[in-house]
């Protein structure tokens, strides 16, 4: 007797990763992400490793995950991965101040965010 099975919240030829508190803005992280949606896995690495922007090393760590959780978890071919999807969440702010002129106040936001990557297994067309 024991607790049912929970359902997978991806479709069998999908796998995906999560990371959270990415010391960045959503909007700074998106660009990253819109980079490389619907592209093939390997395309998507490729543009991650030569991309100037700091936050696109966390995003390559986070779909070198996906793809080993596709082929680790859930037996999918690694050639024929695609990032299916790629969103962006907010996550906390950092409230801080600096002084300024006059006795005010100046508040300093500092965001978090997190990226959820999914890869789907495409069949290759001859």
């Amino acid at each position: 007797m024991g607790q049912d099975k929970n359902p997978r919240r991806v479709a069998d030829n999908e796998a995906m990763a999560k990371l959270r508190m990415l010391r960045t803005s959503p909007q700074k992280l998106n660009l990253v992400a819109a980079m490389i949606r619907g592209k093939k896995v390997e395309k998507a690495l490729t543009d991650l490793t030569f991309s100037n922007k700091r936050v696109a090393i966390d995003v390559r760590k986070c779909l070198q995950s996906a793809i080993a959780n596709a082929e680790n978890n859930h037996g999918l071919d690694v050639d024929e991965l695609i990032v299916a999807e790629a969103w962006v969440g907010k996550n906390l702010v950092m409230k801080r101040g600096r002084p300024r002129a006059r006795g005010r106040f100046g508040r300093i936001m500092k965001p978090f965010s997190e990226i959820t990557i999914k890869v789907r297994q495409i069949e290759e067309q001859a």
